[in-house]
């Protein structure tokens, strides 16, 4: 199977201005909650990634019309409610399928969707988002494969979020979507935190609903008897914009970050700071620049507020250019490590213990034909790719197609020196 690739050489101190999109993950379950709302929808700021793509084509088969307008904004409107069904072969492609779960049931009353795929970082059950359907009055049972969830009516309730490894980010998303159409008052406790999950209620209460305390671990949500189409424009991503600071701290370069929202990644920034980077905010984004010797740190990644896992890969890669050794704990995903025999193909220093990686720095890394196993694990040998000796050839970067829009190119802009070729190695899926 050929497949596209990245050829990097590596190097070259990354200086400039990059823009930085609408976040993946508050567009995907802000479009699946288009099923809910009754008249047109206009999302600003959506990305154009293949995981929207993906979701684009789910929703037509649910009877949503999704089509671009030429200024590039997301047109939205149901125009069948007949079909309840998301198949396997578009889920099957990302976990965020699984966001359709809540609308379906919330707007249609009976919902079959199969279970989800996505990256390959570890076990991540739904039972969080079955229980929430359950407790709003469902009947839920597993056939063949799918998730099957029906109800005369949905009820307001009060409901636990919570898991072994904290709340659930979509689950949270579902049962609030789920909510807004059933009768009386849902009260989520545990609920996820992310600016993912206000960007949600914020756009549900534009179309609305009534929803109350988003950003904190109780979410309150008055049902009402319709939701209506509007405009609304997406936050910025703040896994994108994490992930160009990293490309500037690892280039020992300077970038001009727009469209950032400091407040969505302090822990981060807060790590950066540790290591030697410094994160200058501006009235555009922020500036990032970084110390030649950068200093060795601890980390964990936590649920929102805390350290975002989804960035944990992208600072192994810098950590790996530290002076002295570091610690990273994953307390989110315990698994999502597959970067790290990738990274040692680059001459770098990790070792596994449990869920936490001990990273001891090297004075450089050195180019290689390195496989991405996930999407942030792409970014991060992209990363590790731009500040190596030689070239990086990083190998199925399908995988980060589906959450960075034009990354090369915003790279090149930047001065880096990467092309996208075709010919790559599919490896085992």
């Amino acid at each position: 199977m050929s497949l596209s690739y990245f050829e990097i050489v590596g190097g070259n101190r990354l200086r400039g201005n990059v823009r930085i999109g609408g976040a993946k993950n508050a567009a995907l379950p802000i479009m699946a909650a288009s099923i809910l709302c009754d008249g047109e929808i206009i999302l600003h700021d959506v990305p154009n990634v293949a995981d929207v793509n993906s979701l684009c084509e789910l929703l037509r088969k649910l009877g949503v019309d999704a089509d671009r307008r030429e200024d590039g904004a997301l047109r939205l409107i149901v125009r069948d409610e007949m079909n309840c069904r998301a198949e396997y072969d578009i889920v099957r492609k990302m976990r965020a399928s699984i966001c359709v779960l809540g609308p379906l049931l919330g707007k249609r009353r009976k919902v079959q969707v199969s279970m989800p795929g996505g990256c390959a970082i570890g076990d991540r059950p739904v039972d969080l988002h079955l229980r929430a359907m359950e407790k709003l009055g469902a009947e839920v049972e597993l056939v063949s494969g799918d998730i099957v969830a029906k109800a005369k009516k949905l009820k307001g309730c009060e409901m636990f979020l919570g898991g072994p490894f904290g709340s659930t980010v979509l689950g949270t998303g579902n049962a609030m979507m789920a909510a807004t159409l059933a009768e009386g008052v849902t009260v989520i406790e545990m609920a996820a935190c992310e600016p993912e999950v206000v960007d949600l209620a914020n756009f549900l209460n534009k179309c609305g609903a009534k929803i109350t305390g988003q950003g904190t671990p109780r979410i309150t949500v008055e049902g009402v008897k319709q939701l209506k189409g509007c405009e609304y424009r997406i936050i910025p991503d703040r896994i994108e914009a994490g992930t160009f600071m990293v490309a500037a701290a690892i280039t020992n370069g300077e970038i001009k970050i727009e469209n950032c929202r400091l407040d969505h990644l302090m822990a981060f920034v807060d790590r950066l700071a540790a290591v030697g980077v410094s994160v200058e905010k501006t009235d555009f984004g922020c500036i990032v620049s970084s110390a030649r010797r950068l200093e060795p740190i601890e980390v964990t990644t936590q649920p929102f507020p805390g350290f975002p896992t989804d960035l944990q890969a992208q600072l192994m890669s810098l950590l790996c250019l530290a002076d002295g050794n570091s610690i990273v704990t994953e307390k989110i995903f315990p698994d999502r490590f597959m970067h790290m025999p990738e990274l040692n193909r680059m001459g770098a220093r990790l070792r596994r213990e449990g869920a936490t990686v001990v990273v001891q720095g090297v004075k450089k890394l050195v180019g290689a034909p390195v496989m991405a196993s996930d999407l942030r694990a792409s970014a991060a040998l992209v990363l590790a790719g731009l500040s190596a000796r030689g070239v990086t050839k990083v190998n199925r970067i399908y995988h980060l197609l589906r959450g960075y829009e034009r990354m090369e190119d915003k790279l090149r802009a930047l001065g880096a020196e990467i092309t996208r070729k075709e010919g790559g190695q599919a490896g085992d899926d």
